[in-house]
């Protein structure tokens, strides 16, 4: 039995690798900024802000973890790679086997035409990019690794592509779900083949584990990320889970913007974050080094559906859509 310190442990990524963690008989402990867990009294409870290096270490006093698994970001400020390094050093001690950062494939740059797909041994993206999340991702990763080489930290990060699954606090799944269920048209910018990759939660618990318990994995980073699919297709997977036509709406990126239309805020068009360029990386060394399979996307939705279905949902706010599609003569 390990013990376990799960920096963020009740959302998208850190529910299901606490469940995976306590399902293996590991003694759990979260560390997160608000009292309360979905778990009981299966696992213990440190609060802090985890961007506070003294606050870290105050609460973590002098408990000894065997792993550690680092899911935080501050969407909010920001999380640097000098707040994750003192973290590091507020519960780093001899016994450490592994401390496992959640990076993200946004810690690779934007591809130039023809580039990609990035492997693990690509660059990451510069200091000087003006994505903040990107950046940070990437700044974080080189210095744990360079805490690797100089001071021996047993670590290894993981680099998820979209991840998608119940318990998802971003309007991306249920976003489409919400209008497909109401019978609502899709507004798809352009041709819809920008494409996407996915994962789904417990494959990102999965592949954490075996890298914080698997001695392949230390040292490494991992690309978690199913193959490309467009727009248009992940409309359509999610339509065929839910057993309904789709009625996708094509819309020029021009007019989208020009009506006010957002990536991250209201008024969503196409969820959160979900028309970006296309950042292709491969998923081979996951599976070939630690052994892990990542569910189709298809069945992973099911699955997510099935959760979906269960929740108390209000209808979806569609005034800003009704506007939009009266506006560009497509009702």
């Amino acid at each position: 039995m390990a013990h376990a310190l799960v920096i963020g442990g009740t959302s998208l990524i850190g529910r299901p690798l606490v469940e995976a963690l306590l399902e293996r008989g590991d003694a759990v402990t979260i560390l997160h900024r608000s009292p309360g867990t979905p778990f009981g009294d299966r696992v213990g409870e440190l609060l802090a802000d985890r961007n506070d290096a003294g606050a870290v270490r105050d609460a973590v006093g002098d408990r000894r973890f065997d792993v550690v698994f680092d899911n935080v970001y501050d969407w909010q400020h920001g999380t640097t790679a000098d707040q994750v390094c003192a973290t590091v050093d507020a519960i780093s001690h001899p016994g450490l086997t592994r401390y496992v950062f959640t990076s993200s494939v946004a810690a690779y740059p934007e591809p130039r035409p023809g580039e990609g797909p990035f492997d693990e041994e690509a660059a990451l993206r510069p200091s000087s990019d003006p994505n903040m999340y990107g950046v940070q991702k990437a700044e974080t990763e080189l210095a744990l690794f360079r805490k690797a080489e100089d001071e021996g930290l047993p670590v290894a990060t993981i680099r998820p592509a979209f991840v998608y699954g119940p318990y998802n606090p971003f309007p991306r799944e249920a976003f489409f779900w919400d209008r497909l269920m109401a019978g609502r048209p899709i507004l798809v910018p352009e041709d819809g083949e920008r494409t996407m990759q996915w994962v789904h939660a417990a494959d990102v618990a999965d592949a954490s584990i075996r890298s914080a318990f698997d001695d392949r994995g230390r040292g490494r980073a991992f690309n978690l990320a199913g193959p490309p699919v467009t727009q248009n297709d992940f409309v359509r997977t999610l339509a065929r889970v839910a057993a309904v036509e789709p009625d996708l709406v094509h819309v020029p990126r021009s007019t989208i913007e020009a009506a006010g239309g957002q990536l991250l805020e209201p008024p969503l068009y196409f969820g959160a974050y979900l028309d970006i360029p296309a950042l292709g990386v491969t998923g081979d060394r996951v599976r070939d080094v630690l052994d892990v399979e990542l569910r189709d996307l298809e069945s992973g939705m099911r699955e997510t559906f099935a959760w979906y279905r269960a929740q108390m949902r209000p209808p979806p706010d569609t005034t800003w859509e009704d506007r939009l599609l009266a506006q560009a003569g497509f009702v």
